[in-house]
């Protein structure tokens, strides 16, 4: 944890001990993720400075006028990848922010969507290395399912601003340290709830202590604990679950794998709220318009700053775990889950594959995950 002197406020960034009341790291880091889905400024205490940290894509015209001249762009090195922008090191790279930038030359930056200015240019990379700071604001952007992109503004009075105005102060090494935890979502209630796809189902409701998105376990029939058991983690796809979408197979393996538990007799399938890979809805469209383009859906996530996969597999190990569940029969055609829920303690005895939904308009997006994720779709 980085240590401050102690003449200034940063210690309001840190749990008081021993007081029920105060708020805990995680509570912090949840209230910081929703302020900036609102577009609201929060600050990070680490090298070099304390900073305030700004939404690209939440901020709004009147915040960034006030905050007058100066400040770095701070964008993951996927998106400056894209943008032709070198050198950076790591996950993030630093642009300067010229004085007199417009916020359309910032938004373009972080956005392909976005028209970037006739007369703008991309400045050179600062003279200092990215910081634990700004890795901190883009993990934080990200877990506001928001384009992974902060403006970052220091001063001598940042921490004064954020008391006045009751803005978020944590450390960025606190920050970096909480998000990488894995998440332990618990039980909160479970029904029986017939399906058309399996009519002994019953579901489960799990909630993350630190405020994250809620998890559901379908429970098919009586699932022998001492046995292996069937199971699909099947993430969150509002256009192929909902909608019935053809762009990608999400709905056909969702109703694919509760008719096979309800001829198994019993099985789980784990919906976890992950939509997008992880990225949100509202990027996963972004992320369509690019397909649209002539992307594949890698290259296009990449185009945004995201990763391939922004999924963390580590909470359907924890789902698992809460249900009593320590060995499974895996319905899956990616490794990656495999190799998670190996890595956490959940053995996979067999793989059982999921081959459906193959059409016309997904057949590009399915074989790009065979060839750049190594999904087994042979």
């Amino acid at each position: 944890m980085h240590v401050f002197p102690p003449t200034t406020p940063a210690a309001l960034s840190v749990t008081a001990t021993g007081d029920p009341l105060a708020l805990r790291t995680a509570e912090r880091v949840a209230r910081m993720v929703s302020d900036l889905r609102l577009g609201l400024p929060v600050v990070l205490l680490g090298e070099p400075a304390a900073a305030l940290i700004l939404p690209v894509e939440t901020l709004s015209p009147e915040r960034f006028a006030a905050l007058g001249s100066g400040g770095e762009l701070v964008l993951t090195a996927r998106r400056a990848d894209a943008l032709r922008h070198r050198p950076h090191e790591g996950e993030v790279a630093l642009i300067p922010v010229p004085a007199g930038a417009r916020l359309d030359w910032i938004q373009a930056l972080a956005d392909p969507s976005r028209q970037m200015p006739a007369s703008a240019a991309v400045p050179q990379a600062p003279q200092h290395a990215p910081a634990p700071l700004h890795r901190a604001a883009i993990r934080l952007v990200k877990a506001a399912e928001l384009l992974p992109a902060v403006l970052v503004v220091t001063g001598p009075d940042v921490v004064e601003t954020a008391l006045r105005n009751d803005l978020g102060i944590l450390a960025a090494d606190d920050v970096l340290n909480q998000i990488l935890l894995p998440r332990d979502p618990r039980p909160v209630s479970d029904a029986r709830v017939p399906m058309l796809a399996a009519r002994n189902g019953r579901l489960h409701v799990f909630r993350a202590p630190d405020g994250g998105p809620e998890h559901y376990a379908v429970e098919v029939g009586t699932p022998d604990r001492n046995q292996p058991v069937l199971v699909r983690l099947h993430s969150a796809c509002f256009t192929g679950d909902v909608l019935g979408s053809l762009k990608c197979d999400c709905g056909p393996q969702l109703q694919a794998a509760l008719r096979a538990m309800e001829a198994n007799g019993t099985g789980v399938l784990l919906y976890l709220n992950q939509e997008g890979r992880g990225i949100g809805l509202a990027n996963k469209m972004r992320a369509y318009s690019l397909q649209d383009q002539g992307l594949d859906t890698v290259e296009a996530n990449h185009r945004l700053g995201f990763e391939d996969d922004e999924r963390d597999f580590r909470t359907g190990a924890a789902l698992l775990r809460q249900m009593g569940i320590g060995r499974v029969r895996l319905m899956t055609n990616n490794p990656a889950k495999i190799a998670r829920l190996d890595s956490e303690g959940i053995e996979v005895v067999d793989r059982v594959a999921l081959k459906v939904g193959r059409g016309p308009e997904n057949t590009r997006y399915l074989d790009t995950k065979a060839r750049k994720s190594g999904h087994l779709l042979a």
